[in-house]
């Protein structure tokens, strides 16, 4: 079992800044490729970014060049930073543990609780 637990949501302006933290506890947390995903009110749950085993990066078209994911293995850490934010990034941020990279949240295996993050205009 791997048990995770994001923090550092909250409300935002347009065109500020945001870090995602997500601290991993149980299984090596080094072991897992790991991911975030967003979930808006009445949308499906979507991917964000995600990261290997052993650093390689992914990104939603629409997150490229604005947030950038990031693991501290040392601290079992998963991190997403959030740059030039937009309203449409309100949602609901989860962050996720699986065997290998990939954009559909079936592939993985242990989830977060969700973090709110707020984006005002």
């Amino acid at each position: 079992q791997v048990q995770l637990v994001e923090s550092g949501g909250g409300l935002v302006q347009a065109g500020g800044s945001l870090r995602l933290s997500c601290a991993a506890s149980g299984r090596t947390f080094s072991n897992y490729a790991m991911a975030w995903f967003r979930q808006a009110p009445g949308k499906e749950r979507e991917f964000v970014a995600t990261i290997s085993r052993i650093g390689l990066l992914y990104y939603a078209d629409s997150v490229k060049g604005r947030f950038t994911i990031s693991r501290d293995n040392a601290k079992n850490t998963l991190y997403l930073q959030m740059n030039s934010l937009k309203p449409e990034d309100t949602a609901v941020y989860y962050c996720a543990a699986g065997n290998y990279v990939n954009r559909e949240p079936s592939r993985y295996e242990y989830w977060g609780q969700g973090i709110q993050v707020t984006v005002s205009s």
